[in-house]
């Protein structure tokens, strides 16, 4: 018995210097691995080589250290049958965590060629969007595939999948019934990245607000407010209800101001100045200005200034100037054209319809 206790822990022993050992030159070659592949990274004008780096750097660093064991498990016997017991259990996480490092590195690789802070960000947006749809559904593929294989790898989950098996047809009901949504969510992002109702960095109105898509979820999508809040909006109320898109085709809208004025206010003298304010404004793009009376009422006409710029956010801005500097004009130089409420009496009228009758009587 003596004899028996000493040697079994000698085995641990030989078996633990065995694992340090494999981990320790593990670490040491990826340490050597990664700092040349960092240098030369840094040495590249591209930064995307620094990203596909750092993103493989942790997950390769665990790959290693079980490589290390794995090497050290075919020397020792004891330690050989332990990591038996784990390696279905190790390996697919890793596996899985390596994939997930490299389908996101090179999904940051490739928005670096997607800029949407340009001015004509169309292409870009519309890329930036697949990417983000696209990653989400790798990601949740990736996920599920790796547990999966987790989950194999323990007996009593195994003999629980061979039994569902058995039962084929409840255990496509309860599978069905349980993945509904998941698989729900899945198509719908796929709808929405094949037909593309919505791109990253689109301007758009759902429920009354107006904001900026942010981001693409595969259940939600996250619109940023022009106030800073965020809305969260189901991915299928944009693939099933109507909400206004303002950059589908391009960045590029047209402004309205509208303006309530006297019937007799001069329109040529407002549409000089209105010219002379929007070419001295360097937020309009040159495409589109026009003076128009759209209305008119008893005491007022609708006098409509429409102008473009080359996105929301200047259409805007470009719209509550020339509103500004107008306002500014008709009070300082045409105090005439404010709208007036023209109020009659009853006797007044009555008069003036006496006196219109004498004089055709005369």
């Amino acid at each position: 018995m003596r004899d028996t206790v000493p040697d079994h822990l000698q085995a641990w022993l030989v078996a633990a210097l065995a694992v340090f050992v494999g981990v320790l030159v593990a670490l040491l070659a990826h340490r050597i691995l990664f700092g040349i592949l960092k240098k030369v990274a840094k040495s590249s004008e591209s930064d995307a080589d620094n990203i596909v780096v750092r993103h493989l750097a942790r997950p390769s660093k665990w790959a290693m250290v079980a490589l290390g064991v794995v090497l050290a498990a075919r020397e020792v016997p004891i330690l050989d049958t332990a990591w038996e017991k784990i390696a279905g259990f190790v390996m697919p996480a890793l596996i899985g965590w390596i994939a997930l490092s490299i389908m996101r590195a090179l999904v940051a690789a490739m928005e670096l060629k997607a800029d949407i802070s340009v001015t004509d960000n169309l292409a870009a947006r519309r890329r930036r969007t697949r990417l983000a749809i696209f990653s989400r559904i790798g990601t949740f593929v990736i996920v599920f595939v790796t547990i999966g294989l987790m989950l194999l790898s323990i007996p009593g989950v195994r003999d629980i999948g061979v039994t569902l098996m058995a039962s084929a047809g409840l255990a496509a009901l309860a599978v069905g019934a349980a993945a509904q949504p998941a698989l729900k969510a899945l198509i719908g992002g796929l709808q929405m990245a094949l037909t593309e109702p919505i791109r990253i960095d689109d301007v758009v109105i759902v429920d009354g607000e107006w904001g900026k898509i942010e981001d693409i979820r595969t259940t939600y999508v996250v619109v940023q407010i022009w106030d800073e809040r965020r809305l969260v909006v189901p991915v299928n109320k944009f693939l099933e209800e109507t909400f206004e898109n303002w950059t589908r085709k391009g960045s590029e809208l047209l402004g309205t101001v509208f303006l309530h004025l006297d019937p007799l206010a001069e329109v040529d003298r407002l549409r000089g100045e209105f010219d002379r304010l929007v070419a001295a404004n360097p937020l309009w793009d040159k495409r589109a200005k026009a003076v128009q009376v759209t209305d008119t009422t008893l005491d007022s006409m609708e006098l409509r200034l429409l102008m473009s710029a080359r996105n929301a956010g200047e259409a805007f801005e470009l719209r509550c100037q020339i509103r500004e500097g107008m306002l500014a004009f008709i009070r300082e130089h045409m105090p005439e054209a404010i709208a007036v409420r023209r109020v009659t009496s009853a006797t007044e009228a009555l008069w003036e319809a006496g006196e219109a009758g004498m004089d055709s009587g005369r």
